[in-house]
C-alpha cells in the first residue's frame, strides 16, 4: 500500500548525470526535499534496449512510490526516451493515477522554438536516446518547422565519470562529434546536450563549438518546467514535503558514488545501498 503523506521529490537516474538535473532544480526550488536513486550497477542505460531500459527504470519508480514519493523525475535522457510514455499510460493508471512522472525531454522541446534564429538544431546524446528519435519527434510536434539533426557521443559519458573531463585526451572526442554534427548540418544554431552528463564537459564544448551556436543544457529548462508544473498543480505540490533536504540511494558500492558525485555537486553527501529488481 502506497503512502499518501507528503513525501520527497524522487530523481532517477542510471547513474550520476541526474545529479545535475537536481542541481538545477535545487538552485530553483531549495525548499523542497529530494530523493535521488542512481542505478549505478547497472548504468550505463544508453546502449542497452528499450525492453531492459523499461524494466529497469519501471523498478526504479516503483522504489521511489514506495519510499514516499509521489512525483518522480526521470532525470535520465534514455529512461525518458525509453521508458517514460509506458510508464505514463500503462503502469501508472494501474499503480495509482494521483501519482506522477515526467521526462526531461519535453521541457527542453518545449524552450528550444525560442532559442534557435536559424530553425536547425543539433541533439548530442547517447546512442540509445539517437535511435530512439525522441528528440526530433517531440520537438517537431511542438515545433514543425525546426530541422533537428542528432549524432551519439558514445565516450562522452566514461570521460565524465572516470573524472577525465578536463583532459587533453577529452578534446579529441569533443572536437571529432561537434565537427561531425556541424558537417551534417552547418546551419545549426543551437545543440541540446541531450545527456545530462554533458555539462561538465562544457569548456570543450565551447572550445570546439563555431561562434554563434548556442549551447543547450537541461538542468535550468527541467527546473523551470518543474516550478510550472507544481504552480499548476497546487494539489501535487502539497504532496511534496517540504523541509530541503536531500537523500540519496544507489545500487552501487556508497563509497563510490560519494567520490564520483563529488564530481558533480562539489560538496560530500551521505549515500545509502539500495536493490532494485
Amino acid at each position: 500500500m502506497l503512502s499518501s503523506s507528503p513525501g520527497p521529490i524522487g530523481i532517477f537516474d542510471s547513474g550520476y548525470g541526474g545529479l545535475t538535473i537536481l542541481h538545477g532544480i535545487r538552485q530553483l526550488l531549495p525548499e523542497y526535499d529530494y530523493l535521488y536513486l542512481g542505478d549505478n550497477a547497472r548504468a550505463p542505460y544508453g546502449p542497452r534496449s528499450f525492453d531492459v531500459v523499461y524494466e529497469f527504470t519501471r523498478q526504479a519508480v516503483v522504489k521511489l512510490f514506495e519510499m514516499g514519493c509521489h512525483l518522480v523525475i526521470l532525470g535520465c535522457n534514455t529512461a525518458s526516451a525509453k521508458a517514460l510514455r509506458t510508464i505514463q499510460q500503462n503502469d501508472l493508471p494501474k499503480w495509482d493515477p494521483e501519482r506522477r512522472v515526467l521526462g526531461v525531454i519535453r521541457p527542453t522541446a518545449e524552450v528550444i522554438g525560442s532559442l534557435t534564429q536559424s530553425r536547425h538544431v543539433g541533439v548530442l546524446a547517447t546512442e540509445g536516446t539517437i535511435r530512439s528519435e525522441s528528440y526530433t519527434l517531440e520537438i517537431r510536434k511542438l515545433h514543425p518547422d525546426i530541422e533537428v539533426t542528432g549524432v551519439a557521443c558514445p565516450f562522452w559519458v566514461p570521460l565524465v565519470e572516470y573524472n577525465e573531463a578536463d583532459s587533453p585526451g577529452a578534446d579529441y572526442f569533443v572536437k571529432k562529434r561537434i565537427d561531425q554534427i556541424m558537417r551534417l548540418d552547418p546551419q545549426i544554431d543551437a545543440i541540446i546536450l541531450g545527456c545530462t552528463h554533458y555539462p561538465l564537459l562544457m569548456p570543450k564544448i565551447l572550445k570546439y563549438l563555431p561562434s554563434g551556436v548556442r549551447v543547450v543544457p537541461q538542468g535550468e529548462y527541467v527546473a523551470d518546467s518543474l516550478k510550472d508544473y507544481l504552480e499548476r498543480h497546487p494539489e501535487m505540490a502539497s504532496r511534496c514535503s517540504r523541509q530541503g533536504q536531500v537523500h540519496y540511494l544507489t545500487t552501487e558500492n556508497p563509497d563510490k558514488f560519494k567520490e564520483s558525485a563529488q564530481i558533480f555537486l562539489h560538496e560530500s553527501i551521505d549515500v545509502d545501498n539500495i536493490t532494485l529488481g
